[in-house]
């Protein structure tokens, strides 16, 4: 994960090693995001509809440290960018406030409208 400026360009950071791993892609750019054995649950909300709970990411720069105001409370999190389009993808949680919610803690939620699943199936010839 880059911290750096989300308006630079960083395409050419872009990791794309994951052929044969089943994956989330970004819905813009098709850069890999995470991979799918990282998924810790797809029942969370986003800014834009479901989110998926993440342990990690790839291809990912975050924004600025926040205090945010969520349906579970307030936590620290950063928007993420992803580095193939800048486009915003989704937070990732510094700190919560709230003890119930400390699981999530280094943890990134990726929204389910900006990400694609690709299952890398393999069709017999």
């Amino acid at each position: 994960m880059a911290s750096t400026n989300p308006n630079n360009d960083t395409r050419s950071q872009v990791i794309s090693t994951y052929h044969s791993h089943p994956k989330f892609i970004c819905a813009s750019c098709s850069a890999v995001l995470a991979l799918q054995d990282e998924l810790i649950s797809k029942s969370f909300s986003g800014r834009e509809g479901r989110g998926f709970l993440m342990h990690s990411a790839v291809n990912v720069k975050m924004g600025k440290k926040e205090d945010r105001p969520l349906l579970t409370g307030v936590h620290t999190v950063a928007d993420i960018f992803c580095m193939g389009c800048n486009d915003r993808v989704g937070w990732y949680y510094h700190k919560a406030s709230d003890l119930s919610q400390k699981y999530k803690e280094g943890k990134y939620l990726l929204e389910r409208e900006k990400i694609v699943k690709e299952n890398n199936w393999k069709l017999d010839e």
